[in-house]
């Protein structure tokens, strides 16, 4: 399995066992230039906490809400959230070409979301 910071896509072709992965398709996951700049700033372990949820939750049914992953209402961002510990991955799901495109990735303070240096509402 390949996963990096840098520009691309990283193929997630691993099929796991249990019930969610088994049998499901694996998808290639993708950081925008905006989401990978949003990780670059974190320190290397949150990037890797982060990297390693996102390899997790996200290449096999990531549009299936779970404890950690949820539809949001109709927002700027991503119609998709990735809960990770203080962060949220945002994210959108394209079926037709199977890749799961990263969009931003910000730290929730109580009812604050910061992406980057920006407050963001939502």
């Amino acid at each position: 399995m390949a996963f990096a910071i840098e520009p691309g896509v990283w193929l997630v072709g691993r099929w796991g066992s249990g019930s969610e992965t088994e049998g499901a398709m694996a998808f290639a996951i993708e950081l925008s230039p905006h989401a990978r700049d949003h990780v670059r700033q974190l320190r290397k372990r949150e990037q890797r906490i982060i990297v390693d949820a996102i390899t997790l939750h996200l290449a096999h049914q990531p549009d299936l809400p779970t404890q950690h992953r949820k539809k949001l209402q109709d927002n700027p961002l991503a119609p998709w959230e990735l809960r990770v510990g203080d962060y949220r991955v945002f994210y959108d799901v394209s079926h037709e070409s199977g890749i799961v495109i990263i969009v931003a990735v910000g730290r929730k303070d109580h009812n604050r979301l910061w992406i980057g240096s920006e407050e963001i509402d939502l």
